[in-house]
């Protein structure tokens, strides 16, 4: 049983991994009135006082159009707070599992990134996030840095309004009956129970350190997730292809940012299903 520190439990993806770890370990949900990731002094009372083996962080500014307005808050909570959980975890030799993105990645590969792929992020959001993972690599060699891409869960995310894209389709289909979605951004869309339990595996094992994918299998637009959104969960909608950039909100970002869990498949420990299977467990679970 492994004492785990568990830094944005009450999020969207925190909350799965609470499920997911809860019954087999001893975990310490913090939220954000517990610690706060950007202050060292904060990050080294609490987790000091925990004195936990392992540290997971979800916490991050996310919100990819406030970043780009507020880059100074972003850089210090993805990138400084990144910095502090490496420092401290060094001091009481704790593990550091790390949520990273996507967005490290600038699109143009065209082809699944794998983790040895030279990251080139296009905004702020990407660009801070990739300099915490830098913080951390420099920092202190005991860390795991899962990058994952488009997220879902049954919590609401609270940078986004309190919801994620699978509950606003739904939301937008019964309030208007007309759907209109970008169709030129291509990802994969990953349940956050799949990245839990995915952790859990890894806490398991305990792999070599470093940096992994970790997204569902395959790849879809947008337009394609949402269209599987209604086709899965009955509901009829006039669902339309937006224009290019229709919804940029002028931030820049990868019109290709499909991972490949590489590193997890060649050791033989990606629990990852298909993106359309599991959005069929997860429809399932929350009966819309």
């Amino acid at each position: 049983m492994l004492k785990i520190a568990l830094i944005g439990s009450n999020g969207q993806l925190g909350s799965d991994i609470l499920e997911v770890l809860k019954g087999e370990n001893t975990v310490f949900p913090l939220t954000h009135r517990d610690i706060e990731i950007s202050d060292k002094n904060s990050v080294k009372g609490v987790l000091g006082e925990i004195k936990p083996e392992v540290v997971i962080n979800t916490a991050a500014f996310h919100h990819v159009p406030r970043c780009e307005r507020e880059p100074e808050r972003a850089f210090v909570v993805n990138a400084l707070g990144a910095r502090n959980l490496a420092e401290v975890c060094e001091e009481i030799n704790a593990v550091l599992y790390h949520i990273s993105t996507d967005y490290v990645f600038d699109g143009k590969k065209r082809s699944p990134y794998i983790e040895e792929d030279t990251p080139r992020p296009l905004n702020a959001y990407g660009i801070t996030k990739l300099a915490g993972e830098h913080f951390i690599q420099a920092i202190w060699e005991k860390h795991y840095i899962l990058r994952v891409s488009g997220l879902y869960g049954r919590v609401p995310c609270r940078a986004k309004g309190g919801r994620n894209f699978v509950f606003q389709m739904i939301k937008l289909a019964k309030e208007k009956g007309k759907v209109r979605v970008v169709d030129d951004e291509i990802l994969t869309p990953t349940h956050t129970l799949e990245v839990a339990r995915q952790i859990k595996r890894l806490l398991k094992e305990a792999p070599p350190f470093g940096i992994y994918h970790a997204t569902a299998e395959g790849q879809c637009s947008w337009y394609e997730f949402a269209r599987a959104i209604f086709d899965i969960s009955g509901i009829r909608v006039n669902l339309e292809k937006a224009l290019p950039g229709e919804f940029s909100a002028g931030v820049l970002r990868p019109k290709y940012s499909v991972l490949e869990n590489r590193r997890l498949k060649e050791l033989g420990i990606n629990i990852f299903k298909h993106w359309r299977d599991a959005l069929e467990e997860f429809l399932r679970m929350v009966r819309v």
